[in-house]
């Protein structure tokens, strides 16, 4: 397909551009490419705002130096993979102020300017969205379905069993469909405290299907300010 036709198809014009002339392609290519990236660009910012992102962190920004205990390798890893595609889960286990959140939220920023739907959230405001919605099933549908979901800061909150068991729902039918991401100052095993025994291995075992638990060890980067 050549470029010309990739965009006229991008673009979703309802013409054919088999018809014209070679002089015409000049002079219309430039315009295009103006209107493709335009287009990028709206969606992207219409993408971060419905995201929750409150402030853009990119991973190229990460002190690593700061934290040499941290699993980069493991971390990069996960970001260069096709993990959006094959809808992998990530769960960063750690203190407070070690990164989590900026980590978590990079990989959302990056995962948005590939045009991909993301929803960052905290368990905290997820806990208070669906105890306040006057419509929750919508709103269970949106984070069960939107391609990429982070739950920030979970171990903060404790749910009630009603909450506990919307979230479990979210988690089981995003299983194997859409990634998920995280954050957590509990171990697996202490997820007991938040949950009930039974919710807190249902959910685990769901983000451990095709997912990685990364322990993120080291200073709170809040102690360099």
């Amino acid at each position: 397909m050549t470029p010309i036709k990739q965009m006229w198809e991008q673009l979703k014009f309802v013409s054919d551009c088999s018809s014209l002339t070679e002089d015409e392609i000049k002079t219309i290519v430039p315009i295009l490419k103006e209107e493709v990236l335009a287009r990028e660009v709206k969606r992207m910012r219409y993408l971060l705002q419905r995201s929750g992102i409150k402030r853009i962190k990119l991973i190229e920004e990460f002190d690593w130096k700061f934290n040499p205990r941290l699993a980069r390798n493991e971390i990069m890893g996960f970001s260069e993979s096709a993990w959006l595609t094959e809808s992998k889960n990530l769960v960063l286990i750690g203190p407070s102020g070690v990164g989590k959140s900026h980590l978590a939220s990079a990989l959302c920023y990056k995962a948005i300017q590939k045009g991909i739907p993301t929803a960052f959230i905290t368990c905290f405001d997820l806990v208070n969205k669906l105890k306040r919605s006057t419509n929750k099933v919508t709103m269970l549908q949106y984070y069960s379905t939107v391609k990429l979901l982070c739950v920030d800061e979970l171990g903060y909150v404790f749910p009630t069993q009603e909450q506990a068991n919307d979230i479990f729902q979210i988690i089981s039918k995003r299983s194997e469909i859409a990634s998920t991401i995280v954050t957590t100052n509990l171990i697996p095993s202490q997820w007991g405290k938040i949950f009930e025994t039974s919710t807190a291995t249902a959910i685990l075992d769901r983000l451990s299907l095709n997912g990685i638990f990364v322990t993120c060890e080291g200073r709170s980067y809040r102690s360099k300010k």
